[in-house]
């Protein structure tokens, strides 16, 4: 018997999972929480086989949740559901070495072959979200352009961010303005939807 642990913040969504889960005879969901904030705590607790994960999560996102499991809980594999909206964030599901990353549409059956993959050791991803991530790109920012882009993104103005990471107002415009114009974006705000639905931003 696989014993699954299921994020889901949609209480709806997350109740059709676990009767979709738990219809298949070898697997059960032995813990439910709606949101990325109480993964590890629980993942600690039941010691699951697979953490299937939202990877749009309040309090923390499911990627980074995937990523913490890793280092505190290496025995259990990821599986990350997702929409096919931001192709970008395959990126950083593969560079979290999350063990599958599966559409919310996918058939029932799907997710169920695919629990049971990534707890046999093999890794799953949705043949759409791999060609996504192949017309996605590389992010062109440098780490320091980054920085800035998500500081900017979380609502902070230049001089925060200039006293944030220790540069003058005058260079963080710059930065700013070099990052519009890397992304093709017309403004700073379109700049960090561009980054965001890349997932380039989390």
């Amino acid at each position: 018997m696989l014993r699954i642990l299921l994020a889901e913040d949609v209480a709806m969504v997350r109740g059709a999972l676990i009767a979709l889960i738990e219809l298949e005879e070898d697997l059960r969901v032995v813990a439910a929480v709606d949101n990325g904030t109480d993964i590890v705590s629980t993942a600690l607790s039941y010691r699951p086989d697979v953490a299937v994960l939202d990877v749009d999560l309040p309090g923390l996102d499911g990627l980074s949740a995937a990523a913490q499991l890793r280092t505190t809980l290496p025995c259990c594999r990821t599986l990350i559901l997702t929409n096919l909206g931001r192709s970008g964030t395959v990126s950083r599901a593969l560079a979290a070495r999350v063990s599958g990353f599966l559409l919310k549409d996918s058939p029932p059956e799907d997710l169920a072959n695919a629990i049971r993959a990534v707890a046999g050791g093999r890794r799953v991803i949705d043949p759409q979200l791999a060609l996504s991530a192949w017309d996605c790109g590389q992010n062109p920012l440098s780490a320091r352009e980054h920085e800035v882009l998500r500081l900017t993104a979380g609502g902070a103005d230049p001089g925060e961010i200039a006293s944030a990471l220790h540069l003058s107002v005058g260079t963080v415009r710059n930065y700013l303005t070099t990052v519009v114009t890397k992304l093709h974006a017309r403004n700073r705000v379109e700049a960090v939807k561009l980054a965001y639905d890349s997932g380039w931003l989390p």
